[in-house]
């Protein structure tokens, strides 16, 4: 089974206008409400892809129960620590120059409900997936990532990590199955700047002799790499009007399991993640299988 994690989930308010002045009033155009959180977005992508998973992670409150309500309505299992606090919202602004965010911080997680995360961790096997992403909410420390990284470890887990956090490279001792940093979030753990696809697949080879198993930097528009002990690969998207970057590299993650764990080669596994990330890319909610199928064969793979 597949678990996805999620330690700081939201619900994502999407806004469309025109222009936004600040200091004023603006109208807007459109607006839509989504379960959000990488871990989230991961386990939705799963199920648009015909893969089951159950979502873990903390929720609270009147906006955690919307988040129950969607995933559940979308067929997505779950099995939340349920903690007082609402979860936070986040909003998500787009107007014709772009997009703008605007992030709450998160709940406050008491310790005992950190043991109940804990204890649901403790009980997977080396049969499973742990796909540890996103943010950490402020009253938890780093070193909850490692506590849960060294007990899928010792468990035999397959690790897959996808923080934003220059520190994910002390995880790597614990050999994580596969890790997704981003272009800029790459450049940040290596402290070098990463600007073509040949210094990504340098830095990736540095981040799988620390420990790591797979790793893909995405690289938005110019695609990504994947890099392994037996491929070195690269990637161009597909073409296509883009619509929204949330979500695009939890879809990448997602497609790359729902393929993988299918048919377990490595290439097919990449080629259909970046299939998924540029979906949800071309569209204004996250990957739909229908959408993937038609940009498969238009992902251009090269070792």
């Amino acid at each position: 089974m597949i678990y996805t994690c999620t330690l700081n989930p939201s619900v994502d308010y999407q806004i469309e206008t025109k222009q936004l002045d600040l200091g004023s009033l603006n109208r807007v155009e459109n607006t839509a409400f989504y379960p959000g959180g990488k871990g989230i977005n991961v386990s939705r992508v799963l199920r648009n892809l015909d893969v089951d998973s159950i979502a873990l992670g903390f929720i609270g409150g009147f906006t955690g129960t919307f988040i129950l309500e969607k995933l559940h309505e979308e067929g997505v299992k779950t099995d939340f620590v349920i903690h007082n606090e609402p979860t936070r919202m986040n909003m998500k602004i787009k107007t014709m120059d772009g997009e703008t965010e605007v992030n709450g911080s998160g709940a406050t997680i008491s310790v005992d409900e950190q043991n109940q995360l804990i204890d649901k961790v403790k009980q997977l096997n080396e049969n499973d997936y742990f796909v540890l992403s996103g943010s950490l909410p402020p009253s938890i420390s780093f070193d909850f990532y490692e506590t849960l990284s060294s007990i899928c470890s010792e468990k035999g887990v397959s690790l897959v990590l996808d923080i934003p956090n220059r520190s994910l490279k002390k995880l790597l001792k614990y050999r994580p199955f596969l890790i997704k940093p981003n272009q800029a979030e790459l450049s940040e753990i290596l402290g070098v700047e990463i600007n073509t696809k040949q210094e990504a697949m340098e830095g990736a080879k540095e981040l799988i002799q620390l420990g790591a198993t797979n790793v893909i930097v995405s690289m938005g528009s110019e695609g990504a790499v994947f890099i392994n002990n037996q491929h070195t690969a690269e990637a161009e998207n597909p073409i296509g009007t883009l619509k929204s970057s949330v979500g695009a590299g939890d879809s990448l993650v997602g497609g790359f399991l729902a393929s993988y764990i299918n048919e377990h080669n490595f290439l097919k596994a990449f080629k259909y993640g970046v299939a998924s990330g540029s979906a949800t890319a071309f569209s204004n909610d996250l990957c739909k299988n229908s959408e993937v199928e038609k940009l498969v064969s238009k992902v251009l793979i090269t070792e």
